[in-house]
């Protein structure tokens, strides 16, 4: 049989949390070899330090170290390095995952030089190219050679796009991870509720900011909150200080395994984090989403996702609003064996 080489590139909290899926597989295969491009997008070190020591990926073989910086320029950055690496290896398949600025800078080096682009969580969509993550999963579907879809909407939504070429419906390559995961918790949580918020239209502004953190602060239970930089920093800059907050338990950054725990044990999440919907949704747990849309629609039915976003006072009617079990699907993003389904795939395809 053949030997494959494959580069994939992450560079995101929910890029590591798929590529750790697809490398527990790919030891599986001895045909291919698989190099990971870590474009350093995720720029907070203790960040990185605890995806990379959580997920054991031992193969990343590069790290681009592009930081922060304005889209185009941060896109700019990674282009570039991707191209003078893609020349250098040779591969025969580039990887990417979801909808960041490393995925389509990824996809669009890889397509100019004609190398063949697999993208993970293909067909996500919320219909709004305002938002710089709509733009980056177009641009992306574009000049993938396959896309793997993680549902049926996304599936569906690809079709309508004259994108069937190519796409396969194998299902949400977290599901390899969290299925793993169901019975992990923490002792003693209780009533309390998690969140994460650090989606820069919550965080950028001091009054969107404060009116977040006071609507997540007013709820009847205790709230764990660890700090994500973005939002760490700008509660430093804008002098709101923790001790306002009193029902918020701020806690330091956590890794996915222990966010899962949290998901777990809790009463109910609240988050701006589309991976965290996602991760709820899969546990089995109501999910409360301070945004104005998602591109993961199937968690809405039955209550399970809700979104709030204007009205934060809705926030506490939004929890006590429970869920209908009734329309729960355990399967709805996968079935545990995604990452080998894109692998046999590429060996196919050979």
């Amino acid at each position: 049989m053949k030997h494959i080489k494959i580069i994939a590139i992450i560079g995101t909290r929910p890029q590591y949390i798929k590529h750790a899926a697809f490398c527990a597989e790919v030891r599986n295969f001895d045909e291919v070899e698989l190099i990971t491009l870590d474009t350093g997008q995720h720029y907070d070190q203790n960040m990185s330090e605890i995806f990379v020591e959580d997920f054991k990926i031992d193969n990343i073989k590069y790290n681009l170290d592009v930081k922060s910086g304005l889209h185009g320029e941060q896109t700019g950055k990674m282009l570039g390095k991707i191209e003078d690496i893609l020349i250098r290896e040779e591969p025969d398949y580039v990887l990417v995952y979801g909808d960041t600025n490393s995925t389509m800078a990824g996809a669009l080096a890889a397509a100019k030089l004609k190398i063949k682009v697999v993208h993970i969580e293909a067909g996500m969509r919320n219909f709004n190219i305002q938002i710089p993550e709509e733009i980056n999963r177009v641009v992306t579907d574009r000049v993938s050679t396959y896309k793997i879809a993680a549902s049926q909407v996304a599936f569906d939504n690809l079709v309508e796009e004259n994108l069937k070429v190519g796409t396969y419906l194998f299902g949400d390559i977290t599901t390899d991870l969290l299925f793993r995961l169901k019975n992990t918790a923490i002792e003693g949580i209780g009533d309390k509720y998690f969140c994460t918020i650090h989606r820069p239209y919550n965080t950028n502004e001091k009054s969107r900011l404060h009116d977040v953190l006071k609507a997540v602060n007013s709820l009847d239970n205790k709230v764990i909150l660890p700090l994500h930089p973005r939002t760490n920093n700008a509660m430093k800059n804008f002098n709101l200080a923790k001790d306002n907050y009193p029902n918020i338990e701020f806690i330091a950054p956590v890794s996915f395994f222990e966010t899962v725990k949290y998901v777990n044990s809790v009463k109910c999440v609240i988050t701006d984090s589309g991976g965290v919907q996602r991760e709820s949704y899969i546990m089995g747990k109501q999910c409360i989403s301070i945004l104005p849309s998602t591109p993961w629609i199937e968690t809405l039915e039955g209550n399970w996702n809700q979104l709030v976003f204007n009205n934060l006072d809705q926030l506490q009617s939004k929890i006590n609003s429970p869920a209908d079990q009734s329309l729960y699907k355990a399967e709805q993003f996968g079935d545990g064996q995604v990452a080998r389904k894109i692998i046999e795939l590429l060996i196919r395809d050979q």
